[in-house]
C-alpha cells in the first residue's frame, strides 16, 4: 500500500494540466461549440420569461406535484400540448466564470485525490507504470465522465454533446494517469 501523502505532487499536477488541457480544449477548439442550440426567437423568449421572476435554479415544467397528479387528465393533456422542458436558469447580472473555474478546479482536485485513494489501495510503491497507468485511466474516467450519462438517460441531454464530454473525460482520464505513473513513489 502507497501512502497518500506521497502522491500530492500528481494530484496537484495533474489537476493542473488537466485545468490547462480542459481550457484548451474549451477556448481555443471549436469542440464543443454546437454543445447548445440558440433559441430562435431568443429576444422574445428572454422577454416573456423575465415577466415571471424565476430565481436561480433547475426547473422541469410541467411538474406534478405527486404521482396522483401526474396520472390525471389535466397534466397528461399539458404533457401532450407540451412543450416539455427541463430548464436550468442563471442569475442576471454580467458574465464571469470565476466561480465556475475555481468549482471546476476544485473537482479536478476532488477527483485525482479519490483516484490516489484508489491507487494508493490497490497498487504498491514501485508498481510498473503500466499498471499504474491502467489503474489510475479507469478511476478518473469514471469521475471525470461515466455519470454524464445519467443526464441522457434521465433528462434527454443531447447525445452528442454528451460523446464530446465524454471524449474530453477520457482524455483528462489519460493526463491523469500519465502524470501518476510517471510520478508513482519506488
Amino acid at each position: 500500500m502507497v501512502d497518500l501523502s506521497s502522491l500530492v505532487l500528481p494530484i496537484l499536477v495533474s489537476s493542473a494540466l488537466v485545468f490547462l488541457v480542459s481550457s484548451l480544449l474549451h477556448m481555443l477548439t471549436p469542440w464543443h461549440k454546437g454543445d447548445y442550440a440558440r433559441m430562435t426567437n431568443e429576444d422574445g423568449v428572454m422577454q416573456a420569461l423575465r415577466s415571471f421572476d424565476l430565481r436561480a435554479g433547475d426547473y422541469m415544467v410541467p411538474r406534478p406535484s405527486s404521482m396522483d397528479e401526474m396520472r390525471s387528465p389535466a397534466f397528461l393533456e399539458k404533457v401532450a400540448k407540451g412543450p416539455k422542458l427541463i430548464v436550468t436558469v442563471l442569475p442576471g447580472g454580467p458574465m464571469t466564470m470565476t466561480t465556475n473555474l475555481i468549482g471546476w478546479f476544485v473537482y479536478l482536485l476532488v477527483i485525482a485525490t479519490i483516484t490516489a485513494g484508489l491507487d494508493a489501495l490497490v497498487l504498491h510503491p514501485g508498481a510498473h507504470h503500466h499498471d499504474v497507468f491502467h489503474v489510475t485511466a479507469i478511476a478518473a474516467f469514471l469521475g471525470y465522465a461515466a455519470a454524464l450519462w445519467q443526464m441522457v438517460i434521465w433528462y434527454n441531454r443531447s447525445i452528442g454533446t454528451t460523446i464530446r464530454s465524454t471524449i474530453d473525460g477520457a482524455i483528462y482520464a489519460l493526463v491523469t494517469a500519465a502524470v501518476f505513473s510517471y510520478f508513482w513513489p519506488a
